[in-house]
Order: structure tokens, then C-alpha cells, then sequence
């Protein structure tokens, strides 16, 4: 497992599966998310069983997303033709219906393995999640075990937080939510700031 908070997010070229259901060999990271932020998550198959909540979890909240200026990619080692079937399986039979966002194919496990995500045992993708920004560089990242599903609006939660930052210069404490007041990163403002805030830490 390895830390790429800081560090640019490592791009790739495969086959993916677009979120209108076209089925390309090329798809790029740096091109699909040239000049703005994204969220790159590892999945570990399809067809599987916490993954379809998840894929339909991120597609309910895509268009949040979306407003927010994210693009969401999704990562598992599944073939693109296991992706495109999915797409095209019903809900109600344990597929996810025409997600939104593109699902890209890692067969060669090239990326999980770059991304630091790779199961040593499972050969699959540990749920990780990686929010980017507009410079290509990994601002948050979060790696969940198999059987543990993820919080969209937690991810959701850390786009309003760089936004936030981004915008105001201002850092975000512990248990900050849009609408919630910054601090700034200097000793005067976190005593001004837990001054009028302590009680909201609970």
C-alpha cells in the first residue's frame, strides 16, 4: 500500500466503457480530466456483491458531482466486455444499469498496482478511492478492505473541502462541512476559531 497524497496521480491509457455505453480502447486519464478535478475509484469485480451498491451509489450522486466540476472514473480488472454487461444487466438481477461515468478496464492489473491498490492475496482492487485536482495531483485518497463499502457523500464531503480551501485559502477543521466556517493556518486563528467552534467538535 502506498501513499500518493502530494504526489501527481499516476495516468494511464486503456479500454473503458463510456458512460453512454460506447465501448473505447484509449481511454485516458489525463485527457478525460484535463483542467478538472476527478475521482478515481478501484472496485474489485463486477458481478460481485458490495460492488454494485457502490457503482450505483456513485452514479445516484454523479450529477453532484458533476456541478462540483468532478469527473468520476471507476477501476476494476474486469474486462471491458464484463463492464459493458454489467451496464446492460438490470438492477433488480444484481447489475447497475447505465451508470453515468466511465468504468475502465485494468486485465493487466497495470493500474491497481500503480494506484498501490492491488489485494496481495485476491489479485483484485481494494476499494480505493482518489480525489485529483484540476493539476493532476492526488489531493485525498481512502482505502477500504473488501467486505467494508464506501460513503459517497464523504467523497462529496472532500470536493467541498479542496473547493473550499482552493477558493478562500482558508484550511478546513475536523468535522467541516460546506456552509461551515474555516480556519486559517496560523496559530491566532486556530484559538479564534476553537474559541467560537470546540462545541461542534463532539
Amino acid at each position: 500500500m502506498m501513499v500518493l497524497v502530494g504526489r501527481p496521480a499516476p495516468d494511464f491509457t486503456s479500454a473503458a466503457v463510456l458512460g453512454n455505453g460506447q465501448i473505447v480502447e484509449d481511454f485516458n486519464l489525463k485527457a478525460a480530466t484535463q483542467g478538472k478535478k476527478a475521482v478515481v475509484f478501484f472496485y474489485p469485480l463486477d458481478f460481485t456483491f458490495v460492488c454494485p451498491s457502490e457503482l450505483i451509489a456513485f452514479d445516484k450522486r454523479y450529477q453532484d458531482f458533476k456541478a462540483k466540476g468532478v469527473e468520476v472514473i471507476g477501476v476494476s480488472i474486469d474486462s471491458q466486455f464484463s463492464h459493458n454487461a454489467w451496464r446492460n444487466t438490470s438492477v433488480d438481477n444484481g447489475g447497475i444499469g447505465q451508470v453515468q461515468y466511465p468504468l475502465v478496464a485494468d486485465v493487466k492489473h497495470e493500474i491497481c498496482q500503480a494506484y498501490g491498490v492491488e489485494h496481495p492475496e485476491a489479485g483484485v482492487a481494494f476499494r480505493g478511492s482518489f480525489l485529483i485536482d484540476e493539476e493532476g495531483n492526488v489531493r485525498h485518497q481512502v482505502v477500504n478492505d473488501l467486505p467494508l463499502g464506501r460513503n459517497i457523500d464523504e467523497m462529496l464531503r472532500m470536493v467541498d473541502a479542496l473547493n473550499f480551501h482552493q477558493k478562500n485559502g482558508e484550511v478546513c477543521p475536523a468535522q467541516w462541512e460546506e456552509g461551515k466556517q474555516g480556519m486559517d493556518a496560523t496559530p491566532e486563528g486556530v484559538a479564534k476559531y476553537l474559541a467560537a467552534n470546540e462545541g461542534d467538535l463532539a
